[in-house]
C-alpha cells in the first residue's frame, strides 16, 4: 500500500541494477568483465587526459611568464634607448647652439674691433685735419652746432 507523498516501491518483475549484476556474475558472463575493463580503460584515459592537461597548463603558464619577462625587458630597453637618444639629441642641439652663439660672439667681437679701429682712424684724421687747418676746424664745429640747434628748435 502506498501513502500519499511516499516513494513507490519497485515492481518485483523489474530488474534492478544489483539484480542484473548478480545475474550476470552468476552466469559468468564476459559482458560484466568487458564493462569493468571498459570502465577501467575510461578511468585510465581520463586520468591521463587530466595529467596531460595539467602539464600543458603548467607549460602554458611558464611560457606566459617567460613572455611577460621578455616584454618587460623589451619595454625597459626601448625606454632606456629612447632616453639615451633624447639625451644625445639634446646634447647635440646644445652643442650646435653653443657653437652658433660662439660664432656670433666672435663675429660681434670682430665687428666691434673693426668699428673701434675705424673710429680711431676717423678721429686720427679729424685730429690731423684740425692741426693742418685750425680755422676750418673751428668753422666746421660752429656749422655743426648751428645745425644741431636748428633741429632742436623745430621739435
Amino acid at each position: 500500500m502506498q501513502h500519499r507523498g511516499s516513494r513507490p516501491e519497485p515492481e518485483p518483475f523489474a530488474p534492478t541494477d544489483e539484480n542484473f549484476r548478480s545475474e550476470l556474475s552468476e552466469a559468468g558472463s564476459p559482458i560484466l568483465d568487458s564493462v569493468a575493463r571498459g570502465k577501467d580503460a575510461i578511468s585510465a584515459v581520463t586520468a591521463e587526459a587530466v595529467n596531460s592537461a595539467q602539464s600543458d597548463l603548467t607549460a602554458l603558464r611558464a611560457d606566459l611568464n617567460g613572455l611577460k619577462d621578455t616584454v618587460t625587458k623589451f619595454i625597459s630597453q626601448v625606454s632606456s634607448e629612447a632616453a639615451k637618444s633624447a639625451r644625445e639629441v639634446t646634447s647635440s642641439v646644445a652643442d650646435q647652439v653653443g657653437g652658433v652663439a660662439t660664432d656670433y660672439a666672435g663675429k660681434g667681437a670682430e665687428m666691434t674691433s673693426a668699428a673701434s679701429e675705424q673710429v680711431k682712424t676717423i678721429a686720427t684724421e679729424f685730429e690731423s685735419m684740425a692741426r693742418r687747418n685750425p680755422l676750418g676746424a673751428i668753422a666746421g664745429a660752429v656749422l655743426i652746432g648751428v645745425l644741431i640747434g636748428r633741429l632742436g628748435c623745430r621739435n
